[in-house]
Formats: structure tokens, C-alpha cells, sequence
């Protein structure tokens, strides 16, 4: 049976809402591609990168743009040189590794000549809101959770990250600015809350702005995530940042994402693996990025109000490798 490619556009609803400093979200559109061989079926799933301007038409469009090749046979290599990074390729790339995994019978990690996956510890995300909001949040949260990811926004920081660590006080905490802390004191900034035992810092500045950051000695780390798509990228964050955060629609895939950490460790930086809103599909290959990652944010598919079936093995904060029911 010759290859065929298709593709779709999903909506899944948030629990609640999705706060950032950019605006808040109900609900998230994937796009999805399935491509099919000799009776096996390969899968992937990516979120738009609405801060790049797409869109699930948009990135629709460019998945069957490429059912030509893919049908024709094109592997992983080829596709990083037909599509830019973003999410469409990372849709096609993952679909790519799952074929391939089903085909051989061999489990993407060990195609890709990487040890057995472990359980992941993952961080879970606090909207941005009023500081007794994100306080009552991460109380509940932290329940379940120890590692928890504040959404900031700038102004109030302070008193959001105070409030915070009173309802959480044993849990470890990560904040993500989101580039809101584009002309403020980032020394400063990061010294008061160094007093609340945030252990890292992401994209403090507008990307393309980075070089604010030059000279300054922060006392927590300061990863970098709009700042580094791909490895084109690196070469602006180090000597400026501290880590950085790899999603997979970010690289464009599995593939790159992998390339990008292996660079990214030789010159010294520490990992991240992040993610957008996404179901367990999305997530899948990310994991195996996890297992080399300081900071895991692979809580995707927890905040929407349901997932797929079969989806991760989330049992707390730990999630499982995913089975080859799901993805690999």
C-alpha cells in the first residue's frame, strides 16, 4: 500500500482559562497528520505558534503542501530542508517517527539511539491573575504538584510571586515572564525574587532585544524560550542566558529539537523542554527531549478539561513514557 497524508484541524477546551501576559485562552486548535503505510499509521500533533502568526488554517495548509513528498516517500531529513521550523514540520515530523517506529517495530527512542525512556517530573503551570488568585491556585496545586511555573507579567510580579510562595510554601517554583520584563532591572527584578527560592527565570526580554542582557550577573538562572527556536538561535543566547526551553513546535520537530540539545549542552547551557497547550499526542516526542532536562513543563495536556484516550500515564506529577498505543 503506497503512503497517504491526512490532516485536520481539532478544538479542545481549557479547564477554566489560560492566563499569560499575552491574553487569556479558552480553548486551544491543533492541527493533526496521520500518515499511513503498509497498514501502519504514523501520528503527530501541533500547536500553532500564534506569536509567529499562525494559525490552525495556516498551518493546515502547509501539512498538505507537502502531501506530494511526503507521499512520495520523503523521510525526516528532506523535510527540515522543504518546510521552515514551526508547527507545521513539527506535525509531519512526529507523524514521520511514529511511522517509522510502527514499520520496524522498534520504539522511536531506541531509532533515535537514546536510552530507555524514564518518568518525567513535570512542573505545573499557574495562570497569571490578582496575587490571591495565583495564591489559591498554587495552594491546590501544590498538593499534587512540588514544581510550580508562575505566569508573570511585569507589574506586580512581586507581590504575585509573595503571595505564591505563602499558599506553596514547600513547593519549588519557576516563572515565566513571557518578555514582560522588557525595560525593567532585570538584576533587580531577579534579586527580589531570589528572596522567594525561584530557581529559574524564563524570557525575561523581547526576543531580539537579548542584548539587554549582556554583562548582567542575575542570581537565578535565565532561560531563554521565544529567544531560541532552533539552533540558528543559539549563538544569541549564550553568554546571555542560562538555559534554554525547547518546545517541539518552536524547532519544528523531534528531529531538530534533538540536534538543538545536543549543541546546546556542548556549549553549556541547561535544558528545558516546554511545551504549548496540547493533548498527550503533542507531548509524546517531547518526552524523550525530557530525559535530558533540568526543568520539564510537560503539563499540556492537564490543563485542558479532558485528553486523549490513549493518552500519558500521568499519576501526580510523574508522567509515563508514552506507550506505543499513543505515539513511538
Amino acid at each position: 500500500m503506497p503512503r497517504s497524508l491526512t490532516a485536520g484541524i481539532e478544538r479542545w477546551p481549557v479547564a477554566g482559562a489560560f492566563t499569560i501576559a499575552r491574553g487569556a485562552k479558552t480553548h486551544v486548535d491543533i492541527v493533526t497528520a496521520t500518515i499511513a503505510h503498509d497498514g501502519a499509521v504514523g501520528r503527530g500533533e501541533a500547536t500553532p505558534i500564534y506569536y509567529h502568526g499562525e494559525t490552525a488554517e495556516n498551518v493546515l495548509a502547509a501539512v498538505l503542501g507537502m502531501r506530494g513528498p511526503i507521499e512520495g516517500g520523503m523521510g525526516r531529513d528532506e523535510l527540515t530542508t522543504l518546510l521552515p521550523r514551526g508547527a507545521a514540520r513539527n506535525a509531519l515530523d512526529a507523524a514521520l517517527w511514529d511511522l517509522e517506529a510502527k514499520l520496524s517495530g522498534t520504539p522511536a527512542w531506541r531509532i533515535a539511539g537514546l536510552e530507555e525512556p524514564k518518568p518525567l517530573v513535570t512542573a505545573y503551570t499557574i495562570s497569571l491573575g490578582a496575587p490571591e488568585r495565583m495564591r489559591a491556585d498554587a495552594e491546590k496545586a501544590a498538593e499534587i504538584y512540588p514544581l510550580l511555573k508562575l505566569k508573570l507579567a511585569g507589574e506586580g510580579d512581586l507581590e504575585r510571586v509573595a503571595a505564591v510562595r505563602a499558599g506553596a510554601p514547600r513547593a519549588r517554583l519557576i516563572v515565566d515572564a513571557n518578555e514582560a520584563w522588557t525595560g525593567l532591572d532585570v538584576v533587580h527584578e531577579a534579586s527580589a525574587l531570589a528572596a522567594f527560592g525561584v530557581e529559574l527565570i524564563e524570557q525575561p526580554v523581547r526576543a531580539g532585544e537579548d542584548a539587554q542582557l549582556d554583562g548582567l550577573e542575575s542570581p537565578i538562572p535565565l532561560c531563554a524560550d521565544e529567544s531560541c527556536q532552533d539552533r540558528a538561535d543559539l549563538v544569541r543566547c549564550v553568554g546571555r542566558y542560562q538555559a534554554i526551553n525547547i518546545k517541539l513546535d518552536k524547532a519544528g520537530g523531534l528531529t531538530e529539537a534533538l540536534a538543538l540539545a545536543d549543541e546546546a549542552r556542548a556549549a553549556g547551557l541547561e535544558l528545558m523542554v516546554g511545551c504549548m497547550l496540547s493533548t498527550s499526542l503533542g507531548i509524546a516526542p517531547a518526552t524523550l527531549i525530557g530525559q535530558w532536562a533540568r526543568w520539564v513543563d510537560l503539563d499540556g495536556p492537564l490543563l485542558l478539561a479532558e485528553d486523549r484516550n490513549p493518552g500519558i500515564g500521568f499519576a501526580g506529577d510523574s508522567l509515563a513514557p508514552p506507550s506505543p498505543a499513543l505515539w513511538g
